[in-house]
């Protein structure tokens, strides 16, 4: 299990939202680049389509992305990961494994990069989080609960300076 290095992770807030407004719509785009173990997080009010539209990107399509909405009238948080199909490296069930592995330092990603929101909707903590491992085919298609953000709160982080910060 992977967890998330703040120092890695560069969050981008469009023009369209604050670090607090709106809930509806907010999407999250979250990509990598793999020689530096940089994350970048774009929060919009739709994904960041220029973002994943590299050739790199569309062969690994080992981006993730997310959205609020709501399921029986409470606030939901929706991942989606592309694991098969299309122009992609690797078996499905290699890539599956591995977004599972690194499933929580993503889900660390949108609750730390996107904590502001949290502030003004505390909320949210306790909304759910289901995740979609999409396939080719659409019946082998997977949605996990994965439970709540504050389940993925960085509580304890020591720096250089032995301080803690909490999210």
């Amino acid at each position: 299990m992977s967890h998330l290095n703040p120092l890695k992770l560069h969050v981008d807030f469009r023009e369209d939202v604050t670090q607090d407004e709106p809930l509806l719509p907010r999407a999250y785009t979250l990509t990598h680049s793999d020689s530096s173990g940089d994350l970048f997080l774009t929060v919009a009010q739709q994904y960041n389509i220029p973002q994943i539209s590299g050739m790199y990107t569309r062969l690994m399509r080992d981006e993730v992305l997310g959205k609020w909405d709501t399921k029986d009238d409470l606030p939901c948080l929706h991942v989606y990961c592309h694991v098969s199909g299309g122009l992609v490296v690797g078996t499905a069930g290699w890539r599956e494994s591995i977004f599972r592995q690194h499933m929580p330092m993503v889900l660390e990603s949108f609750r730390y990069g996107d904590q502001k929101l949290y502030k003004s909707h505390p909320e949210l903590d306790d909304a759910t989080i289901l995740v979609h491992f999409h396939r080719a085919r659409s019946r082998q298609d997977k949605i996990e609960d994965w439970g709540q953000p504050q389940d993925y709160r960085l509580q304890k982080l020591r720096s250089s300076s032995d301080e803690e910060v909490i999210n």
